[in-house]
């Protein structure tokens, strides 16, 4: 399995947003949109904040694969699910964005975000 470089994960720490655009079951990108992200460990997680029911997230569940890219740093990724972690991700988006974004960090912990918790794991290909 792929992992995420160590100056990967320190840009992903370091900045506050992360473009997504999910494959296509045929292959082709689907328009990017910007969301948050946190590591839990070595995991690099992001949620819909409309939830399940956001067209981003509904086009990933299609394929489970998408194109990311944050300063500089492209992957290609699949996306795993997650609902067994929920309190690791709430306390690190509280970290991470709480001091600067405090009205806005609700809406990322309530249940519906938390159901659309997606973690990115690199592709095996792109490693050298």
């Amino acid at each position: 399995m792929a992992e995420w470089t160590n100056e990967e994960r320190e840009t992903i720490d370091d900045r506050d947003e992360l473009r997504i655009a999910a494959r296509r079951t045929d292959g082709s990108l689907r328009r990017p949109v910007t969301v948050w992200m946190v590591r839990v460990g070595d995991d690099v997680c992001v949620r819909s904040v409309n939830g399940r029911d956001a067209s981003w997230f509904r086009g990933a569940q299609a394929s489970h694969r998408a194109h990311v890219q944050v300063a500089g740093v492209e992957r290609n990724v699949t996306l795993v699910e997650v609902d067994d972690r929920n309190d690791e991700l709430d306390a690190a988006y509280e970290t991470k964005y709480g001091r600067r974004y405090a009205s806005i960090v609700p809406s990322i912990v309530a249940p519906h975000a938390r159901a659309a918790t997606l973690k990115l794991v690199p592709d095996a290909e792109e490693e050298s």
